[in-house]
């Protein structure tokens, strides 16, 4: 690891309101020997810079845990900001689509394990490992994947292929080496986690950047190091030390493998003879079948499908042994910060009964061996143990927070000047006219509204009731997955819905300053989501307006409705004496929209980055032959429709008809841009985000509403959309 490297903040602005005080506190806390704070801040006050400023002052190396995807996206995108010149790495599930393995003994069906894994996530996951490998300067934001095994880390750091200039080694026993860390030979599809071989020269692709290592030799030596352009081959740097990281987390040397197999294959006789005491045939045979064939897949590949559940066996683990994860390639002496902790803790301690109870099933029908258990996200037990130092940030932590935390700092002065909202208690009767008409005044001043409703049924009724009043409405329920939902509130920002309708989806994370009305129905029934820190988190999605206000619709006021409602009014009246005495005027927060997505203009810099990589092929390499400049553009546009993107392999193939005819630069600008169709979309793209009327709709009937849900359904029956982890 390097220890010249600091973490640095960086920000446009300095701590205000209750940040410095904050800051300090915990950070002195922290530097004397407490390992166990709490943050408690207000929404809108701030704590995410908070949370950086006290990583700047410790210089630890840090997980920021938060329990779900779309806020761990955000914190992602934020942490980049604020330390621009270190390692803030993105750790969250890499599965677009997930169907575990199951068994349901009721019908006797098997489920099939099934999956599709996001490449670029992958990407990331290993750079993270990668980065806490060879640095000291690394933040990680991390969904509760983070606690899921991982392979271990010690036979990963044995398994680096570290190279240096002069150094004498033959080829083939690099090439070896890669094969044993994972990557595939491929001399025609040059792609992450690959590597081709060319004379005396090996370019490897590594699965973890995006950049390639090209190593030269002469002899037996190795002449030269560098990193290159996957797609032009332009040298970028020469290296004196090239180190490249495993293509897979789980690696697993050849005498390791063997002892493994070993120990397989006397589990597999242990479980057959029990089965057969238990007069049970059938499983006995087929526990049998199936590992049979797994350890034959091993022996010759290498791999099998379902490796995972043998991950004890191959990490030589004893049974029981918590599983390796993401926090084992940690320093001893790092931070875990746990946003929103109220939501996250509950999530850690849920994964390992939920896991275990599906594996049982499997276990005790004969699908898997007993080991395939250890295969298993931490408990919550071993996650405490290894979780020594911890930062709890909430604006309304749990009873265990407030137990385990020896300090307790409170950040209720927000930099704005901002104000907790105003609270209105009003009578159920009428109250749909009522807050159509409060929704209406917020429209007169282009401000958004939020409703949670108890049931699901009640937020599909009242989002269908004000569509028909002519209400731009957007209804968010838990069958829209993450990347939908977050464009749902990329719209209700950008004016395209003026009122969003949910039940349990309004409470913690994405800053939405638009907001100006929080209307909850039904708010004397007490429960889960009418709980006192349900209404104080819902009432605080108004906090970042200056005309912010809560309605609560009930008949008689609940213990929960009233200790959320003094606990907002002894906030606000904190918050109300320090303007006063600091001469402050409330200002709304203002937030550029792309700092939650960036999705559109993520798309035009793509096109763009496109348009300069075979401008460079094209133009830039002259020694280059226009063969190999017309394979590298085919090899691009071939990878391009394979992973779906259509436009950018349109773009590709028009450059590579034109690099055919012989055309100029001059004529590759004029005819290539213009008329791909990557180029009409990017322009017409532009064009309407341009036009776009802030306050302008949707066609009336249909915001995001059946068809979302019918997408929704069907993707349940087919298995799950993973954004939780």
């Amino acid at each position: 690891m390097s220890d010249d490297r600091r973490l640095r903040l960086v920000a446009d602005y300095k701590p205000a309101g209750d940040q410095p005080k904050a800051i300090q506190e915990l950070s002195r806390a922290a530097l004397d020997g407490e390992s166990q704070l709490c943050l408690v801040g207000v929404t809108g006050s701030g704590k995410t810079y908070t949370m950086a400023g006290f990583m700047e002052n410790l210089q630890k190396p840090a997980l920021i845990l938060t329990h779900n995807k779309t806020l761990a996206a955000q914190l992602y995108r934020e942490f980049r900001e604020f330390f621009p010149e270190n390692a803030v790495e993105y750790f969250v599930s890499y599965y677009d689509y997930y169907q575990p393995e199951a068994y349901v003994p009721s019908s006797d069906t098997y489920i099939e394990k099934d999956s599709s894994i996001n490449d670029e996530i992958d990407r990331l996951r290993l750079r993270a490992t990668s980065s806490l490998l060879e640095r000291n300067d690394v933040i990680i934001v991390s969904s509760v994947s983070c606690i899921y095994g991982l392979g271990s880390p010690e036979e990963y750091r044995h398994s680096l292929v570290m190279l240096d200039k002069g150094l004498t080694i033959e080829r083939n026993d690099v090439i070896r080496q890669l094969l044993h860390i994972q990557y595939q030979r491929n001399d025609l599809d040059f792609s992450r986690g690959n590597f081709r071989v060319r004379g005396d020269t090996v370019e490897v692709f590594p699965a973890y950047r995006n950049e390639g290592i090209r190593i030269e030799w002469f002899g037996d030596e190795i002449d030269n190091l560098s990193y290159f352009d996957p797609l032009t081959g332009k040298i970028l740097d020469n290296l004196q030390r090239a180190v490249i990281y495993p293509a897979k987390h789980f690696i697993t040397s050849p005498p390791k493998l063997k002892e493994a197999l070993e120990k397989i294959d006397a589990e597999l006789q242990l479980q057959v003879a029990k089965f057969q005491q238990e007069g049970k045939p059938l499983e006995a045979e087929r526990i049998q079948q199936r590992t049979r064939y797994d350890m034959e897949m091993l022996r010759e590949l290498g791999y099998c499908n379902g490796i995972e559940n043998y991950s004890r066996h191959l990490t030589g683990r004893d049974a029981g042994e918590p599983p390796a994860c993401l926090l084992d390639y940690f320093p001893e002496d790092f931070w875990i910060i746990i946003d929103e902790s109220h939501v996250t803790l509950p999530q850690v301690r849920g994964m390992y009964e939920g896991d275990r109870s599906r594996k049982q099933t499997l276990v005790d029908f004969g699908f898997r061996l007993p080991s395939a258990l250890d295969n298993r996200p931490l408990n919550f037990q071993e996650f405490e143990s290894i979780a020594k130092k911890v930062l709890y940030v909430s604006a309304t932590p749990a009873d265990y927070e407030q137990a385990k935390s020896t300090r307790r700092v409170e950040q209720l002065i927000r930099p704005t000047g901002l104000l907790d909202p105003e609270i209105d208690v009003r009578p159920v009767k009428g109250q749909i006219e009522d807050l159509l008409q409060e929704i209406k005044k917020r429209i007169e001043k282009d401000q958004r509204t939020l409703v949670t409703t108890l049931t699901k049924k009640m937020a599909e009724d009242l989002s269908d009731y004000l569509r028909e009043m002519g209400i731009d409405v957007a209804y968010l329920h838990s069958e829209i997955h993450t990347i939908e939902r977050v464009e749902i509130i990329r719209d209700l920002r950008k004016g395209k819905y003026q009122v969003l309708v949910g039940v349990n989806l309004l409470r913690e994370g994405l800053d939405m300053p638009e907001v100006a009305l929080v209307a909850i129905l039904d708010a004397d029934r007490e429960g889960f989501l009418r709980n006192t820190r349900s209404l104080i988190q819902t009432m605080g999605r108004a906090a970042r307006n200056v005309e912010g206000r809560a309605i609560l619709y009930a008949d008689s006021i609940t213990p929960s409705m009233r200790a959320a409602i003094d606990e907002t009014l002894r906030r606000r009246s904190v918050q109300e004496e320090h303007n006063e005495r600091m001469g402050i005027t409330p200002q709304s927060i203002r937030k550029g929209i792309q700092d939650i997505i960036e999705r559109s203009q993520e798309e035009d810099a793509t096109e763009d980055e496109v348009l300069n990589r075979i401008k460079e092929t094209v133009v830039l390499d002259p020694q280059m032959p226009k063969r190999e400049k017309v394979a590298r553009l085919k090899e691009e546009m071939l990878a391009a429709a394979k992973n779906m993107e259509f436009e950018k392999a349109a773009l590709l193939r028009d450059a590579m008809q034109l690099l055919e005819s012989g055309a100029s630069l001059e004529t590759f600008e004029t005819k290539v841009l213009p008329f791909s169709t990557a180029g009409q979309t990017r322009t017409s793209a532009k064009k309407s985000r341009k036009g776009a009327s802030p306050g302008g709709g949707t066609k009336k009937g249909n915001p995001t509403g059946k068809s979302g849900r019918k997408k929704g359904t069907s993707a349940k029956q087919k298995g799950s959309k993973n954004t939780s982890s």
